[in-house]
């Protein structure tokens, strides 16, 4: 039986756990440190899993821990663990696994980094100016003025991003980043603002290799009709009807395989899964971030949509075979249930109740079980996704799950697809 461990503990790696256990091949599923709700995959496919109780940043831990199990592939949910160099240490001990190295992962580590690659080697982004010293930053910013995108350099858990619509707006975002240090001291690159509608693609490379899968749409704001503050994001769905299909082939072309072949050329081939959050502007596609890994949330939705095996997929890219994954035709649309107060501050260990009772998938982004009883354990806590011939039926159908569970300590928004509809 195949041994297969899985790094993180959110929705995300739930949806990997749950796509991987769906494999021909049977695997076992090991998942570090995972959450509670991951034990509902045997229930639903029969493959075994286990939770480990290593948490996801000790990289010494789970190299020892995969050496001495025997473990036959890793697959890395979170950017921590990334930057942390977790790929180089396992490429070193012999193990498989299926992530980019440390140097790679600068691509979503930096945002200076990205955007040199991207000048470098003309892969179309919005113009920039990159800052350390909030008064130089100040001036740029009278100068330039608003609407401007500031953007923390380092890892930010997603919230590292401001699209700031006024001067004043913008001005708070350079103190909280460059003056209070909220995500500790660092740099800020400052963006000329882009406007179109964004969507995540994500692609599964290995050196110059680059498979697309299947693009999403994210709702990063909190609240209904985009306002609030940005999160981790809210809820997803695919397909986006609103991207025509050739401005997809064209950025697969001119986006994603030239940024892989860039990091090649750099000499940091990428292998992993290359996420690129792009926009489609008058202009045609442009970039507004990378990540090196799976985003959260598209991944419950997108997974869902593979029809493909998925471990095998990944198996056969490692090995540079030709890879073509197929999905269904079906609209997936996802809705988070998060802590009330949550992207700011939120209570923990709130009751969850007739979580049994869901007929839709539910990935557990931050649960935990006390005497048999399901309550929070984070910010973004449920995932609730629905399936339907359209995107309407989609979130019909993800919205009668949401409304099954009683938690009401919880919120969500109730416009998940609203662009699409």
């Amino acid at each position: 039986m195949m041994k297969v461990l899985i790094i993180g503990r959110g929705g995300r790696e739930h949806a990997i756990a749950w796509k991987t256990a769906q494999s021909a091949l049977k695997p076992q599923l090991y998942i570090a440190p995972g959450n509670a709700g991951m034990l509902t995959i045997t229930e639903k496919t029969g493959a075994p899993v286990h939770l480990v109780p290593i948490d996801e940043n000790d990289t010494a831990a789970l190299c020892t821990f995969a050496k001495e199990q025997g473990i036959d592939l890793t697959i890395v949910g979170p950017e921590a663990a990334l930057m942390n160099g977790i790929a180089d240490e396992f490429h070193k001990a012999g193990l498989p696994i299926f992530a980019p190295t440390q140097a790679a992962a600068r691509i979503e580590g930096s945002k200076q980094f990205a955007k040199e690659l991207m000048d470098k080697y003309n892969i179309p982004t919005a113009a920039y100016r990159t800052f350390e010293d909030y008064q130089e930053a100040k001036r740029y910013l009278d100068a330039k003025g608003a609407p401007i995108v500031i953007k923390y350099d380092g890892l930010a858990a997603g919230k590292g991003v401001v699209v700031a619509m006024t001067v004043e707006e913008a001005d708070a975002a350079l103190k909280d980043m460059l003056e209070d240090n909220h995500f500790g001291k660092g740099r800020v690159v400052m963006e000329d603002f882009l406007q179109g509608p964004e969507f995540s693609l994500l692609t599964l490379v290995n050196g110059e290799q680059v498979v697309p899968l299947v693009i999403a749409q994210d709702h990063k704001r909190a609240y209904d009709g985009d306002k609030g503050p940005n999160t981790g994001g809210m809820g997803a769905y695919s397909p986006v009807p609103v991207i025509p299909k050739e401005q997809v082939t064209w950025a697969v072309e001119h986006i994603m395989k030239s940024t892989a072949k860039a990091l090649c050329s750099e000499g940091c081939p990428f292998c992993g899964v290359l996420y690129g959050g792009l926009m489609l502007t008058q202009d045609g596609p442009k970039v507004i971030e990378f990540n090196a890994r799976f985003g959260d949330p598209e991944t419950e939705v997108v997974l869902p949509k593979m029809k493909s095996d998925f471990l095998q997929t990944v198996l056969d890219l490692l090995q540079h075979k030709e890879v073509n994954p197929e999905f269904y035709d079906d609209a997936f649309l996802g809705v988070v249930l998060a802590a009330k107060g949550y992207p700011g501050k939120y209570a923990k260990s709130l009751p969850i109740r007739n979580l049994d009772q869901v007929k839709q998938n539910v990935f557990h982004m931050g649960t935990a079980k006390n005497d048999g009883q399901w309550v929070s354990n984070g910010g973004r806590v449920l995932f609730v996704v629905g399936q339907g011939k359209d995107i309407q039926s989609a979130q019909k159908d993800a919205y009668e799950g949401v409304k099954t569970i009683d938690a009401p300590d919880l919120f969500y928004r109730e416009d998940i697809g609203w662009q699409a509809l």
